[in-house]
């Protein structure tokens, strides 16, 4: 799989999908729920409705490739109250989400931007 930081866009799609949708119907998905080309290099994140099943499609040049973690114990913190059908991520949050992180809660450091040294 490709590094998470060679993609143009992370676009997670907040709603459950039906855990059977492989390529073609995650790749439906993305034109007609997500408003998005799956062809855009860009990388879809997928959850199931028990979210212990996280799905990661991608085109590649050459073709589609899929991506999945299943979970045993646990399940994916899903940020299902943000707003908007999609969510776009950073490389970070992906990972964060990855981990069992709760994207929402994580609040970083505000970014700081000076001039001069005082």
């Amino acid at each position: 799989m490709k590094s998470i930081h060679d993609f143009g866009s992370i676009v997670l799609h907040k709603a459950p999908v039906d855990g059977r949708k492989m390529i073609n119907g995650l790749a439906s998905l993305c034109e007609q729920a997500m408003g998005s080309s799956p062809f855009s290099g860009g990388l879809f994140a997928f959850t199931n409705k028990r979210r212990d099943v996280i799905k990661l499609l991608y085109w590649d040049r050459t073709g589609f490739s899929l991506w999945m973690k299943r979970l045993e114990e646990e399940k994916f913190r899903w940020p299902r109250k943000m707003d908007g059908d999609t969510v776009m991520l950073t490389p970070e949050q992906l990972s964060w989400l990855l981990d069992g992180v709760d994207i929402v809660r994580i609040k970083p450091h505000a970014a700081l931007s000076y001039s001069a040294v005082s």
